[in-house]
C-alpha cells in the first residue's frame, strides 16, 4: 500500500497522470522523460470514448503485451484525449487542444511521433495487422525524417 502511494504522489508532483501501464496524459512529462531516455514522444491524439477506430487501435495494439514490451525500449507513450463529452480536468483539455492546434491534427486517431523539442518525426493512425505489423510501420514512420 504504501508504494502504490508513493507512486501516486511521485505521478502527482511530476504532473502526470497514467491512463494505462507505461502512458502519460502530461506533456511535460513526456517531454523529460524524451529527453533523459533520448526516445521519441508517441503521441496518441484519440477520442477514446467514442472513436471507434481509436479503440480498434487500443483494442488490437495498444493493449497487447507485444506492443508495451516494443514501446518501452523505443518511445515515450502520451495521450492526448479528447473524450465526449469533455469532462477533462481544464489544464488537461487547454494542453491537448493546444497539442491538436500545434500539429494541425484533423482527424482521430492520429499517432504524431516527436522528439524532446516538438519537432515532428511521422504521422500514423490505425493499421490492420495487431502489433507486430503495427510496430513495424511506426518504426519506418519515425525513421523518414
Amino acid at each position: 500500500m504504501k508504494k502504490m502511494l508513493t507512486g501516486a504522489a511521485m505521478l502527482l508532483m511530476l504532473g502526470g497522470t497514467s491512463f494505462a501501464e507505461g502512458w502519460t496524459t502530461s506533456w511535460d512529462t513526456a517531454v523529460a522523460e524524451s529527453k533523459a531516455t533520448g526516445k521519441p514522444i508517441l503521441v496518441d491524439f484519440t477520442g477514446s470514448n467514442w472513436c471507434g477506430w481509436c479503440k480498434k487501435l487500443k483494442a488490437e495494439v495498444f493493449d497487447k503485451a507485444e506492443f508495451k514490451t516494443w514501446a518501452k525500449s523505443h518511445v515515450v507513450l502520451l495521450e492526448a484525449d479528447f473524450p465526449e463529452p469533455n469532462n477533462l480536468a481544464p489544464a488537461l483539455k487547454a494542453q491537448n487542444e493546444k497539442l491538436s492546434q500545434k500539429y494541425a491534427i484533423e482527424g482521430y486517431p492520429t499517432i504524431l511521433f516527436v522528439n524532446a523539442a516538438g519537432e515532428e518525426l511521422g504521422r500514423y493512425g490505425y493499421d490492420e495487422g495487431g502489433p507486430a505489423v503495427w510496430t513495424k510501420n511506426a518504426e519506418t514512420k519515425m525513421a523518414k525524417k
